[in-house]
């Protein structure tokens, strides 16, 4: 994982004498540079690998489509409840839709991509919020992930991966 070395708030003189806490070009800058070495290392690449072949997976793109018309029917029996006639036949055809989609190699390894580059993505957050204090709050990580098929973050339930 990429590291963050050398980030520092830099004293900025100002106009009436005074000096900032904190030089916001140079935070900037370096948060930038941080994106790069993100952006550059190889939990990334495997990730936009992955993410390539299930673009341009036929089977995969014909399967979004059936589970963007099996989750909107499902929603619409969703209004009424447990008790509409169809309510569990379209609950079963999203489910089915999905594991049929997490068979597929390219998706699987999508997934596990993604929730690597997450869980990388968390981790710098964290540490970075712990090096400003104990007590500023990071967004949890339990729920991320979702990924192809739950139509988590890669909107699979918005017709793609992507």
């Amino acid at each position: 994982m990429p590291v963050a070395e050398g980030l520092s708030a830099v004293p900025l003189e100002q106009p009436q004498g005074g000096v900032s806490s904190l030089d916001m070009a140079s935070l900037l800058l370096s948060a930038y540079e941080l994106g790069d070495l993100i952006n550059q290392s190889a939990e990334v690449a495997e990730y936009l690998y992955w993410k390539s072949l299930v673009d341009q997976d036929e089977e995969v793109k014909q399967l979004q489509k059936q589970f963007a018309k099996a989750k909107e029917l499902f929603a619409e029996c969703e209004r009424f409840g447990r008790f509409h006639p169809d309510y569990n036949a379209a609950k079963d055809k999203v489910k089915q839709i999905e594991r049929e989609l997490s068979e597929i190699e390219s998706v699987r390894s999508y997934k596990l991509a993604e929730q690597v580059v997450d869980g990388m993505l968390y981790e710098v957050s964290r540490a970075i919020a712990e090096s400003v204090s104990d007590n500023i709050k990071v967004p949890s990580n339990e729920n991320a992930g979702g990924g192809c098929g739950s139509g988590g973050s890669c909107s699979c339930g918005s017709g793609g991966c992507g």
